[in-house]
Protein backbone atom coordinates (compact mmCIF):
# COMPACT_ATOMS: atom_id res chain seq x y z
CA UNK A 1 0.00 0.00 0.00
CA UNK A 2 1.42 3.49 -1.11
CA UNK A 3 0.54 6.76 0.23
CA UNK A 4 0.55 9.14 -2.10
CA UNK A 5 0.27 13.22 -1.84
CA UNK A 6 -2.61 14.30 -3.78
CA UNK A 7 -2.05 18.36 -4.95
CA UNK A 8 -5.35 18.75 -5.78
CA UNK A 9 -5.87 22.64 -7.16
CA UNK A 10 -8.57 24.99 -6.57
CA UNK A 11 -9.35 28.27 -8.80
CA UNK A 12 -7.93 31.01 -6.74
CA UNK A 13 -9.34 34.39 -5.28
CA UNK A 14 -7.61 37.25 -4.10
CA UNK A 15 -9.49 37.41 -0.68
CA UNK A 16 -8.74 36.50 3.02
CA UNK A 17 -9.42 33.01 4.35
CA UNK A 18 -8.51 30.68 7.35
CA UNK A 19 -8.34 27.62 7.19
CA UNK A 20 -8.13 25.83 10.90
CA UNK A 21 -7.58 21.77 10.91
CA UNK A 22 -7.43 20.93 14.73
CA UNK A 23 -5.42 16.90 14.68
CA UNK A 24 -3.38 15.66 17.18
CA UNK A 25 0.20 15.84 17.37
CA UNK A 26 2.74 17.29 20.13
CA UNK A 27 3.91 20.60 21.99
CA UNK A 28 6.01 23.48 20.54
CA UNK A 29 8.12 25.96 22.55
CA UNK A 30 6.19 29.02 21.43
CA UNK A 31 4.15 30.65 24.74
CA UNK A 32 0.77 31.81 23.76
CA UNK A 33 -0.50 34.46 25.63
CA UNK A 34 -3.42 34.76 27.92
CA UNK A 35 -7.00 34.52 26.92
CA UNK A 36 -7.78 37.81 27.05
CA UNK A 37 -4.71 38.65 25.35
CA UNK A 38 -5.27 36.18 22.56
CA UNK A 39 -8.81 37.23 21.52
CA UNK A 40 -7.62 40.99 21.47
CA UNK A 41 -4.72 39.88 18.98
CA UNK A 42 -7.54 37.89 17.01
CA UNK A 43 -9.68 41.01 17.08
CA UNK A 44 -6.94 43.14 15.52
CA UNK A 45 -5.77 40.20 12.92
CA UNK A 46 -9.65 40.24 11.97
CA UNK A 47 -9.19 44.11 10.90
CA UNK A 48 -12.84 45.12 10.94
CA UNK A 49 -15.61 45.81 13.37
CA UNK A 50 -18.72 45.69 13.11
CA UNK A 51 -20.41 47.66 10.89
CA UNK A 52 -17.79 48.31 8.35
CA UNK A 53 -17.15 45.98 5.24
CA UNK A 54 -14.51 43.02 6.26
CA UNK A 55 -12.30 41.30 4.07
CA UNK A 56 -13.73 37.78 2.62
CA UNK A 57 -12.72 35.07 4.76
CA UNK A 58 -13.23 31.52 5.06
CA UNK A 59 -12.47 29.20 8.06
CA UNK A 60 -12.12 25.59 7.60
CA UNK A 61 -11.85 23.81 11.07
CA UNK A 62 -10.26 20.46 10.89
CA UNK A 63 -10.51 17.56 13.63
CA UNK A 64 -9.28 14.08 13.61
CA UNK A 65 -11.27 12.60 16.59
CA UNK A 66 -9.45 9.88 18.28
CA UNK A 67 -5.85 10.53 17.01
CA UNK A 68 -2.86 11.04 19.37
CA UNK A 69 0.68 11.65 19.04
CA UNK A 70 1.74 8.23 19.40
CA UNK A 71 -0.72 7.13 16.58
CA UNK A 72 0.76 9.46 14.43
CA UNK A 73 4.37 7.82 14.80
CA UNK A 74 2.98 5.00 14.06
CA UNK A 75 1.60 6.06 10.58
CA UNK A 76 4.56 7.70 9.84
CA UNK A 77 6.35 4.90 11.21
CA UNK A 78 4.40 2.57 8.71
CA UNK A 79 5.02 4.69 5.47
CA UNK A 80 8.51 4.92 6.32
CA UNK A 81 8.92 1.35 6.34
CA UNK A 82 7.15 0.94 3.10
CA UNK A 83 9.88 3.33 1.76
CA UNK A 84 12.89 1.70 2.94
CA UNK A 85 11.32 -1.62 1.59
CA UNK A 86 10.51 -0.04 -2.09
CA UNK A 87 13.67 1.10 -2.43
CA UNK A 88 15.86 -2.18 -0.99
CA UNK A 89 17.62 0.34 2.50
CA UNK A 90 19.25 -1.24 4.84
CA UNK A 91 18.64 -0.59 8.25
CA UNK A 92 20.83 1.99 8.49
CA UNK A 93 19.54 4.03 5.92
CA UNK A 94 15.83 4.83 6.83
CA UNK A 95 13.53 6.82 5.51
CA UNK A 96 13.43 10.92 6.48
CA UNK A 97 9.95 10.30 5.11
CA UNK A 98 7.25 13.21 7.13
CA UNK A 99 3.67 13.45 6.74
CA UNK A 100 1.60 16.12 5.66
CA UNK A 101 1.25 17.30 9.16
CA UNK A 102 4.88 17.25 10.26
CA UNK A 103 5.66 20.49 9.13
CA UNK A 104 3.04 22.55 10.54
CA UNK A 105 3.36 21.61 14.76
CA UNK A 106 3.26 24.83 16.33
CA UNK A 107 1.87 23.62 19.86
CA UNK A 108 -0.34 21.22 21.69
CA UNK A 109 -4.12 21.24 22.78
CA UNK A 110 -5.45 20.73 26.79
CA UNK A 111 -8.66 18.34 26.36
CA UNK A 112 -10.27 18.22 29.91
CA UNK A 113 -13.85 18.27 30.45
CA UNK A 114 -15.68 19.68 33.14
CA UNK A 115 -16.65 17.11 34.78
CA UNK A 116 -13.90 14.86 33.96
CA UNK A 117 -9.93 15.08 32.91
CA UNK A 118 -10.68 12.37 30.39
CA UNK A 119 -13.48 14.07 27.70
CA UNK A 120 -15.90 12.38 25.26
CA UNK A 121 -16.28 13.95 22.03
CA UNK A 122 -19.30 15.94 22.84
CA UNK A 123 -17.87 18.25 25.63
CA UNK A 124 -14.24 18.16 23.44
CA UNK A 125 -15.93 19.58 20.14
CA UNK A 126 -18.69 21.77 21.91
CA UNK A 127 -15.35 23.95 23.82
CA UNK A 128 -14.47 24.17 20.02
CA UNK A 129 -17.75 25.42 19.00
CA UNK A 130 -19.20 27.52 21.89
CA UNK A 131 -15.48 27.78 23.77
CA UNK A 132 -17.04 26.74 27.20
CA UNK A 133 -15.79 23.81 29.40
CA UNK A 134 -19.35 21.79 29.78
CA UNK A 135 -19.67 18.05 30.76
CA UNK A 136 -19.33 14.93 29.07
CA UNK A 137 -22.49 14.30 26.69
CA UNK A 138 -23.52 17.78 26.53
CA UNK A 139 -24.07 18.78 22.60
CA UNK A 140 -23.51 22.55 22.30
CA UNK A 141 -25.09 23.31 25.41
CA UNK A 142 -23.41 24.52 29.00
CA UNK A 143 -23.08 22.70 32.47
CA UNK A 144 -26.45 23.70 33.21
CA UNK A 145 -27.63 22.87 29.93
CA UNK A 146 -28.48 25.86 29.00
CA UNK A 147 -27.74 26.27 24.72
CA UNK A 148 -24.81 28.13 24.01
CA UNK A 149 -24.30 29.68 20.21
CA UNK A 150 -21.59 27.78 18.62
CA UNK A 151 -18.94 29.22 15.82
CA UNK A 152 -20.70 27.99 12.96
CA UNK A 153 -24.15 29.69 14.10
CA UNK A 154 -22.29 32.84 14.58
CA UNK A 155 -21.21 32.62 11.57
CA UNK A 156 -24.27 32.40 9.41
CA UNK A 157 -25.42 35.32 11.83
CA UNK A 158 -22.67 37.37 10.19
CA UNK A 159 -23.62 36.42 6.34
CA UNK A 160 -21.00 32.89 6.10
CA UNK A 161 -22.14 30.21 4.39
CA UNK A 162 -21.54 27.23 6.63
CA UNK A 163 -20.68 22.91 5.98
CA UNK A 164 -20.02 20.35 8.14
CA UNK A 165 -18.43 17.14 6.81
CA UNK A 166 -17.55 13.84 8.52
CA UNK A 167 -17.25 10.45 8.09
CA UNK A 168 -19.82 9.58 11.32
CA UNK A 169 -23.03 10.14 11.65
CA UNK A 170 -23.84 14.00 10.65
CA UNK A 171 -25.99 13.62 14.26
CA UNK A 172 -22.75 11.84 15.63
CA UNK A 173 -21.32 13.86 18.84
CA UNK A 174 -18.16 16.37 16.85
CA UNK A 175 -20.44 17.83 13.98
CA UNK A 176 -23.39 17.73 15.92
CA UNK A 177 -22.12 20.29 18.62
CA UNK A 178 -21.78 23.10 16.04
CA UNK A 179 -24.94 23.03 15.33
CA UNK A 180 -27.43 21.57 17.91
CA UNK A 181 -28.26 22.38 21.39
CA UNK A 182 -29.19 18.62 23.41
CA UNK A 183 -27.89 17.71 27.05
CA UNK A 184 -27.16 14.17 26.09
CA UNK A 185 -25.34 13.03 23.04
CA UNK A 186 -27.71 10.26 22.19
CA UNK A 187 -30.39 12.40 21.68
CA UNK A 188 -29.65 11.71 17.81
CA UNK A 189 -33.27 11.83 16.34
CA UNK A 190 -33.79 15.56 18.14
CA UNK A 191 -30.46 16.62 16.79
CA UNK A 192 -31.82 15.59 13.12
CA UNK A 193 -34.51 17.76 13.62
CA UNK A 194 -32.31 20.66 14.69
CA UNK A 195 -30.03 20.17 12.02
CA UNK A 196 -33.02 21.18 9.28
CA UNK A 197 -34.60 23.35 12.08
CA UNK A 198 -37.62 21.22 11.88
CA UNK A 199 -40.10 21.33 14.28
CA UNK A 200 -43.53 19.40 13.67
CA UNK A 201 -46.82 21.21 12.99
CA UNK A 202 -49.07 20.95 15.66
CA UNK A 203 -51.55 19.18 13.44
CA UNK A 204 -49.67 16.65 11.70
CA UNK A 205 -49.53 14.28 14.60
CA UNK A 206 -46.53 13.30 14.42
CA UNK A 207 -47.17 11.03 11.27
CA UNK A 208 -45.13 12.59 8.77
CA UNK A 209 -42.85 15.64 8.39
CA UNK A 210 -44.90 16.29 4.62
CA UNK A 211 -47.30 18.67 6.38
CA UNK A 212 -45.17 20.39 8.64
CA UNK A 213 -43.25 23.70 8.44
CA UNK A 214 -40.82 24.98 5.73
CA UNK A 215 -37.43 22.99 6.34
CA UNK A 216 -34.67 25.68 6.51
CA UNK A 217 -31.45 23.64 7.59
CA UNK A 218 -28.81 24.91 10.16
CA UNK A 219 -26.03 24.24 8.12
CA UNK A 220 -25.81 25.36 3.55
CA UNK A 221 -23.67 21.74 3.52
CA UNK A 222 -23.96 18.45 5.17
CA UNK A 223 -22.09 15.45 3.89
CA UNK A 224 -21.71 12.29 6.27
CA UNK A 225 -23.50 9.26 7.39
CA UNK A 226 -26.36 8.82 9.37
CA UNK A 227 -29.10 8.75 6.57
CA UNK A 228 -31.29 6.64 9.28
CA UNK A 229 -32.20 9.52 11.97
CA UNK A 230 -33.60 10.93 9.33
CA UNK A 231 -36.32 8.74 7.62
CA UNK A 232 -39.65 7.50 9.64
CA UNK A 233 -39.51 4.48 11.48
CA UNK A 234 -40.72 1.40 9.66
CA UNK A 235 -38.19 2.54 6.29
CA UNK A 236 -36.44 -0.81 5.61
CA UNK A 237 -35.01 -0.53 1.92
CA UNK A 238 -31.34 -1.08 1.79
CA UNK A 239 -30.59 2.35 1.75
CA UNK A 240 -32.88 3.70 4.01
CA UNK A 241 -32.93 1.26 7.06
CA UNK A 242 -34.49 3.93 9.97
CA UNK A 243 -33.09 3.95 13.75
CA UNK A 244 -35.69 6.76 14.76
CA UNK A 245 -38.22 6.48 17.56
CA UNK A 246 -40.61 8.23 15.30
CA UNK A 247 -42.47 8.49 12.51
CA UNK A 248 -41.09 11.76 11.25
CA UNK A 249 -39.90 12.04 7.35
CA UNK A 250 -37.22 14.39 7.92
CA UNK A 251 -35.85 13.66 4.28
CA UNK A 252 -38.48 14.17 2.41
CA UNK A 253 -39.77 17.32 3.93
CA UNK A 254 -36.17 18.15 3.39
CA UNK A 255 -36.59 17.57 -0.30
CA UNK A 256 -40.10 19.42 -0.34
CA UNK A 257 -38.61 22.03 1.30
CA UNK A 258 -35.82 22.57 -1.79
CA UNK A 259 -32.74 21.39 -0.25
CA UNK A 260 -30.64 19.25 -2.63
CA UNK A 261 -30.16 15.85 -1.41
CA UNK A 262 -28.06 13.04 -2.51
CA UNK A 263 -27.19 9.11 -1.41
CA UNK A 264 -24.63 8.66 -4.07
CA UNK A 265 -21.39 8.93 -4.69
CA UNK A 266 -22.33 9.74 -8.32
CA UNK A 267 -24.30 12.70 -7.64
CA UNK A 268 -22.12 14.27 -5.44
CA UNK A 269 -19.37 14.28 -8.29
CA UNK A 270 -22.37 15.89 -10.27
CA UNK A 271 -22.84 18.44 -8.10
CA UNK A 272 -19.24 19.81 -8.14
CA UNK A 273 -19.11 20.24 -12.16
CA UNK A 274 -23.16 21.06 -12.15
CA UNK A 275 -23.73 24.98 -13.41
CA UNK A 276 -27.35 24.83 -11.25
CA UNK A 277 -27.31 25.83 -7.51
CA UNK A 278 -26.60 23.16 -5.40
CA UNK A 279 -27.03 24.70 -1.61
CA UNK A 280 -28.41 23.64 0.54
CA UNK A 281 -27.29 20.76 0.40
CA UNK A 282 -27.91 17.29 2.33
CA UNK A 283 -25.42 14.54 1.42
CA UNK A 284 -25.70 11.17 3.66
CA UNK A 285 -23.99 8.34 2.27
CA UNK A 286 -24.87 5.74 4.94
CA UNK A 287 -27.60 4.27 7.10
CA UNK A 288 -24.64 4.81 10.45
CA UNK A 289 -21.31 5.88 9.93
CA UNK A 290 -19.22 5.42 6.77
CA UNK A 291 -17.57 2.62 6.15
CA UNK A 292 -14.10 2.86 7.58
CA UNK A 293 -11.34 3.26 4.53
CA UNK A 294 -9.92 0.25 4.81
CA UNK A 295 -13.36 -1.56 4.01
CA UNK A 296 -14.77 1.63 1.60
CA UNK A 297 -16.21 0.55 -1.31
CA UNK A 298 -14.89 3.09 -3.49
CA UNK A 299 -17.27 3.12 -6.08
CA UNK A 300 -20.36 3.68 -3.39
CA UNK A 301 -18.90 5.94 -0.69
CA UNK A 302 -17.11 8.79 -0.90
CA UNK A 303 -13.55 9.26 1.02
CA UNK A 304 -12.87 12.18 3.49
CA UNK A 305 -10.73 13.80 0.84
CA UNK A 306 -13.25 13.48 -1.87
CA UNK A 307 -15.93 14.57 0.01
CA UNK A 308 -13.77 17.67 1.34
CA UNK A 309 -12.41 18.17 -1.97
CA UNK A 310 -16.54 18.48 -3.23
CA UNK A 311 -17.48 21.13 -0.10
CA UNK A 312 -14.18 23.44 -0.77
CA UNK A 313 -15.48 23.61 -4.74
CA UNK A 314 -19.03 24.32 -3.90
CA UNK A 315 -18.73 26.11 -0.93
CA UNK A 316 -15.93 28.47 -2.77
CA UNK A 317 -17.94 28.96 -5.97
CA UNK A 318 -21.03 30.16 -3.68
CA UNK A 319 -19.12 32.83 -1.72
CA UNK A 320 -17.57 33.96 -4.97
CA UNK A 321 -20.04 34.41 -7.17
CA UNK A 322 -22.58 35.58 -4.14
CA UNK A 323 -22.34 39.11 -4.61
CA UNK A 324 -20.20 38.88 -8.21
CA UNK A 325 -17.34 40.34 -5.74
CA UNK A 326 -15.31 37.87 -4.03
CA UNK A 327 -13.50 40.77 -1.84
CA UNK A 328 -17.24 41.51 -0.52
CA UNK A 329 -18.55 37.95 -0.20
CA UNK A 330 -18.17 37.22 3.38
CA UNK A 331 -16.87 33.70 3.01
CA UNK A 332 -17.43 30.25 4.86
CA UNK A 333 -17.09 28.09 7.55
CA UNK A 334 -16.26 24.13 6.98
CA UNK A 335 -15.77 21.89 9.71
CA UNK A 336 -14.33 18.60 8.54
CA UNK A 337 -13.76 15.60 10.92
CA UNK A 338 -12.17 12.43 10.05
CA UNK A 339 -14.50 10.55 12.62
CA UNK A 340 -13.48 7.23 12.06
CA UNK A 341 -9.81 7.34 13.38
CA UNK A 342 -11.68 7.30 16.73
CA UNK A 343 -13.66 4.38 16.63
CA UNK A 344 -10.88 2.32 15.38
CA UNK A 345 -9.08 3.29 18.63
CA UNK A 346 -11.89 2.42 20.75
CA UNK A 347 -11.80 -1.18 18.92
CA UNK A 348 -7.94 -1.77 19.74
CA UNK A 349 -7.63 -2.44 15.55
CA UNK A 350 -4.50 -0.58 13.89
CA UNK A 351 -4.70 -1.58 10.93
CA UNK A 352 -8.12 0.68 10.33
CA UNK A 353 -7.05 3.22 12.62
CA UNK A 354 -3.96 3.53 10.09
CA UNK A 355 -6.11 3.87 6.76
CA UNK A 356 -7.93 6.09 8.38
CA UNK A 357 -5.30 8.44 9.10
CA UNK A 358 -4.03 8.13 6.05
CA UNK A 359 -6.81 9.51 4.32
CA UNK A 360 -6.70 12.22 7.20
CA UNK A 361 -3.63 13.27 5.92
CA UNK A 362 -3.76 13.14 2.27
CA UNK A 363 -7.06 15.25 3.16
CA UNK A 364 -4.96 17.86 4.71
CA UNK A 365 -2.40 18.03 1.96
CA UNK A 366 -5.74 18.79 -0.58
CA UNK A 367 -6.61 21.49 2.25
CA UNK A 368 -3.10 22.59 2.10
CA UNK A 369 -3.47 22.92 -1.30
CA UNK A 370 -6.34 25.09 -1.18
CA UNK A 371 -4.24 27.54 0.51
CA UNK A 372 -1.55 27.64 -1.64
CA UNK A 373 -3.81 28.33 -4.20
CA UNK A 374 -5.59 31.81 -1.91
CA UNK A 375 -2.17 33.60 -0.61
CA UNK A 376 -4.80 34.34 2.38
CA UNK A 377 -5.26 31.33 4.05
CA UNK A 378 -4.72 29.68 7.20
CA UNK A 379 -4.56 25.89 8.29
CA UNK A 380 -4.78 24.88 11.33
CA UNK A 381 -5.21 21.38 12.75
CA UNK A 382 -6.22 19.48 16.07
CA UNK A 383 -8.16 16.47 17.99
CA UNK A 384 -11.05 16.72 20.31
CA UNK A 385 -8.82 13.67 22.52
CA UNK A 386 -7.04 11.06 22.17
CA UNK A 387 -8.46 7.13 22.30
CA UNK A 388 -6.75 4.12 22.81
CA UNK A 389 -3.68 5.00 24.98
CA UNK A 390 -1.70 3.39 22.11
CA UNK A 391 1.74 2.05 22.62
CA UNK A 392 4.34 1.49 19.54
CA UNK A 393 6.79 -1.45 21.80
CA UNK A 394 5.69 -3.82 24.03
CA UNK A 395 7.48 -5.49 27.17
CA UNK A 396 10.25 -6.69 27.25
CA UNK A 397 11.70 -6.19 23.37
CA UNK A 398 12.55 -2.64 21.90
CA UNK A 399 10.46 -2.84 18.84
CA UNK A 400 7.37 -2.88 16.67
CA UNK A 401 6.88 -4.01 13.35
CA UNK A 402 5.20 -2.01 11.18
CA UNK A 403 4.92 -4.13 7.96
CA UNK A 404 2.47 -6.28 10.43
CA UNK A 405 -0.17 -3.89 8.95
CA UNK A 406 0.76 -3.67 5.34
CA UNK A 407 -1.06 -6.97 4.13
CA UNK A 408 -4.30 -6.32 6.60
CA UNK A 409 -7.36 -6.36 4.33
CA UNK A 410 -10.49 -5.63 6.20
CA UNK A 411 -11.30 -3.57 9.57
CA UNK A 412 -12.18 -5.82 12.37
CA UNK A 413 -15.40 -4.69 12.58
CA UNK A 414 -15.88 -6.11 8.96
CA UNK A 415 -14.26 -9.46 10.24
CA UNK A 416 -16.65 -9.68 13.39
CA UNK A 417 -19.49 -8.49 11.68
CA UNK A 418 -19.16 -12.25 9.60
CA UNK A 419 -18.10 -14.15 12.28
CA UNK A 420 -20.76 -13.47 14.29
CA UNK A 421 -23.36 -13.98 11.82
CA UNK A 422 -21.48 -17.47 10.95
CA UNK A 423 -21.51 -18.43 14.74
CA UNK A 424 -25.65 -17.77 14.77
CA UNK A 425 -25.77 -20.02 10.91
CA UNK A 426 -25.95 -23.64 10.19
CA UNK A 427 -23.26 -23.15 6.35
CA UNK A 428 -22.06 -25.40 5.35
CA UNK A 429 -18.68 -24.20 6.16
CA UNK A 430 -17.51 -24.29 9.77
CA UNK A 431 -15.96 -21.37 11.78
CA UNK A 432 -12.97 -23.15 13.03
CA UNK A 433 -12.11 -23.57 8.71
CA UNK A 434 -13.46 -19.67 7.42
CA UNK A 435 -10.65 -18.22 10.30
CA UNK A 436 -7.87 -20.65 9.52
CA UNK A 437 -8.72 -20.35 5.86
CA UNK A 438 -9.67 -16.88 4.88
CA UNK A 439 -9.95 -14.35 7.89
CA UNK A 440 -6.23 -15.24 9.08
CA UNK A 441 -4.34 -14.80 5.85
CA UNK A 442 -6.87 -12.91 3.76
CA UNK A 443 -8.38 -10.94 6.15
CA UNK A 444 -5.71 -10.10 8.42
CA UNK A 445 -2.95 -10.41 6.38
CA UNK A 446 -1.18 -13.85 8.94
CA UNK A 447 -0.52 -16.38 6.25
CA UNK A 448 1.58 -18.62 9.35
CA UNK A 449 -1.16 -18.61 11.70
CA UNK A 450 -0.57 -20.17 14.95
CA UNK A 451 -2.95 -22.70 16.72
CA UNK A 452 -3.57 -20.06 19.56
CA UNK A 453 -4.14 -17.54 16.87
CA UNK A 454 -6.71 -19.55 15.51
CA UNK A 455 -8.41 -20.38 18.61
CA UNK A 456 -8.12 -16.83 19.23
CA UNK A 457 -9.97 -15.44 16.68
CA UNK A 458 -12.73 -18.60 16.39
CA UNK A 459 -13.63 -17.65 19.95
CA UNK A 460 -14.04 -14.16 19.31
CA UNK A 461 -17.37 -15.44 17.26
CA UNK A 462 -19.04 -16.07 19.85
CA UNK A 463 -18.09 -12.81 22.00
CA UNK A 464 -20.40 -9.46 21.80
CA UNK A 465 -19.37 -7.08 19.08
CA UNK A 466 -17.07 -4.56 21.30
CA UNK A 467 -14.89 -7.77 22.80
CA UNK A 468 -14.69 -9.75 19.50
CA UNK A 469 -13.32 -6.30 17.74
CA UNK A 470 -10.91 -5.08 19.73
CA UNK A 471 -10.14 -9.57 20.09
CA UNK A 472 -9.62 -9.44 16.67
CA UNK A 473 -7.36 -6.33 16.80
CA UNK A 474 -5.58 -7.74 19.45
CA UNK A 475 -3.91 -10.70 17.11
CA UNK A 476 -2.32 -7.95 14.78
CA UNK A 477 -1.75 -5.84 17.11
CA UNK A 478 0.63 -8.32 18.88
CA UNK A 479 2.51 -9.56 15.98
CA UNK A 480 3.25 -6.14 15.65
CA UNK A 481 4.17 -4.62 19.33
CA UNK A 482 1.33 -2.55 19.74
CA UNK A 483 0.10 -2.10 23.11
CA UNK A 484 -3.43 -0.31 23.86
CA UNK A 485 -4.05 0.72 27.37
CA UNK A 486 -7.69 1.57 27.22
CA UNK A 487 -10.92 0.91 24.69
CA UNK A 488 -12.08 4.46 25.56
CA UNK A 489 -10.38 7.68 25.47
CA UNK A 490 -7.16 9.31 27.89
CA UNK A 491 -6.24 12.24 28.86
CA UNK A 492 -3.33 13.57 27.12
CA UNK A 493 -2.74 17.15 24.96
CA UNK A 494 -3.59 16.61 21.49
CA UNK A 495 -1.54 18.19 18.78
CA UNK A 496 -1.95 21.63 17.00
CA UNK A 497 -0.44 22.72 13.78
CA UNK A 498 -0.53 25.82 11.44
CA UNK A 499 0.02 27.01 7.87
CA UNK A 500 0.05 29.94 5.54
CA UNK A 501 0.74 31.15 2.07
CA UNK A 502 4.15 32.70 2.20
CA UNK A 503 2.11 35.28 0.34
CA UNK A 504 -0.01 35.30 2.62
CA UNK A 505 -1.62 38.58 4.15
CA UNK A 506 -0.96 40.49 7.74
CA UNK A 507 -4.37 39.18 8.46
CA UNK A 508 -3.28 35.92 7.84
CA UNK A 509 -0.07 36.45 9.53
CA UNK A 510 -1.44 37.85 12.50
CA UNK A 511 -3.86 34.67 13.02
CA UNK A 512 -1.07 32.54 12.66
CA UNK A 513 0.63 33.80 15.85
CA UNK A 514 -2.39 33.19 18.02
CA UNK A 515 -2.32 29.42 17.53
CA UNK A 516 1.20 28.87 19.39
CA UNK A 517 2.31 26.91 22.60
CA UNK A 518 -0.06 25.31 24.97
CA UNK A 519 -3.79 26.41 24.67
CA UNK A 520 -6.72 25.15 26.26
CA UNK A 521 -9.39 23.76 23.82
CA UNK A 522 -11.37 26.83 25.22
CA UNK A 523 -8.87 29.20 23.80
CA UNK A 524 -9.16 27.41 20.51
CA UNK A 525 -13.01 28.03 20.17
CA UNK A 526 -12.72 31.65 21.36
CA UNK A 527 -9.58 32.05 19.06
CA UNK A 528 -11.88 30.63 15.94
CA UNK A 529 -14.91 33.38 16.80
CA UNK A 530 -12.59 36.39 17.02
CA UNK A 531 -10.79 35.59 13.77
CA UNK A 532 -13.99 35.83 11.92
CA UNK A 533 -15.04 38.20 14.25
CA UNK A 534 -18.53 36.93 15.15
CA UNK A 535 -20.46 37.12 18.26
CA UNK A 536 -20.89 34.20 20.30
CA UNK A 537 -23.20 35.67 23.01
CA UNK A 538 -24.99 37.12 19.67
CA UNK A 539 -25.40 33.65 18.53
CA UNK A 540 -26.53 32.22 21.79
CA UNK A 541 -29.67 34.58 22.08
CA UNK A 542 -30.79 33.72 18.55
CA UNK A 543 -30.33 29.55 19.99
CA UNK A 544 -32.51 30.28 22.53
CA UNK A 545 -35.30 31.71 20.28
CA UNK A 546 -35.21 28.92 17.57
CA UNK A 547 -37.91 26.91 17.77
CA UNK A 548 -36.12 23.82 17.29
CA UNK A 549 -34.17 24.04 20.64
CA UNK A 550 -37.48 23.90 22.76
CA UNK A 551 -37.54 20.30 23.46
CA UNK A 552 -34.20 19.52 25.25
CA UNK A 553 -33.45 16.74 27.46
CA UNK A 554 -34.95 16.53 30.75
CA UNK A 555 -31.75 14.51 32.55
CA UNK A 556 -30.19 16.48 34.68
CA UNK A 557 -27.00 17.72 33.06
CA UNK A 558 -24.16 16.35 35.16
CA UNK A 559 -25.34 12.77 35.16
CA UNK A 560 -22.10 10.87 33.30
CA UNK A 561 -22.81 9.95 29.92
CA UNK A 562 -22.06 6.32 30.45
CA UNK A 563 -24.92 5.95 33.04
CA UNK A 564 -27.21 7.98 30.20
CA UNK A 565 -25.88 5.47 27.30
CA UNK A 566 -25.29 2.09 28.55
CA UNK A 567 -27.84 0.73 26.59
CA UNK A 568 -27.59 2.37 23.61
CA UNK A 569 -26.18 0.74 20.23
CA UNK A 570 -23.39 3.25 20.15
CA UNK A 571 -22.14 3.78 23.38
CA UNK A 572 -18.49 2.23 22.64
CA UNK A 573 -17.45 5.22 19.87
CA UNK A 574 -17.54 8.04 22.41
Amino acid sequence: MKYIHHRCRFPTAASGILVLLLALGGNHELALAAPAEAEAAAAAAAGATQGHLQPKRNLIFMISDGFGQTSEAMARGFVQQQQQNQQNQKQDGYSQWTNALDSLLVGSVRTRSSDTWVTDSAAGATAYSCAQKTYNGAIGVDEGGRPCGTVLEAARLRGYLTGLVTTARITHATPAAFAAHVVDRDMEDLIAQQLLQFAPSANNNNKTAAAASTVVPAVDLMLGGGLCHFVPNGSNSEKNQSCRADSLDLWQAARQSGVTTITQKQELDALVTAASRKLPLLGLFAPGHMAYEIDRARTAQPSLLEMTTSALQILHNATTTANNNSSSSSGFFLMIEGARIDMAGHDNDPAAHLRDILEYWRTVDAVRSFVDDHPDTLLVSTSDHETGGMALGVDPEYLWNPQVLDPVARSAESVCARLRAMSDDDGDQSVDDYVAETVLPKHLGIRNATDAEVDTVVGAAGMDSKRCKRTVGGVVSKRAHIGWSTGGHTGADVGLYAYGSSNGSQLQQDALRMFRGNMDNTQVGRALAAYLNVSLEDATKAVVRRPSTLALAKRRPNTTLASASANKPYADHN
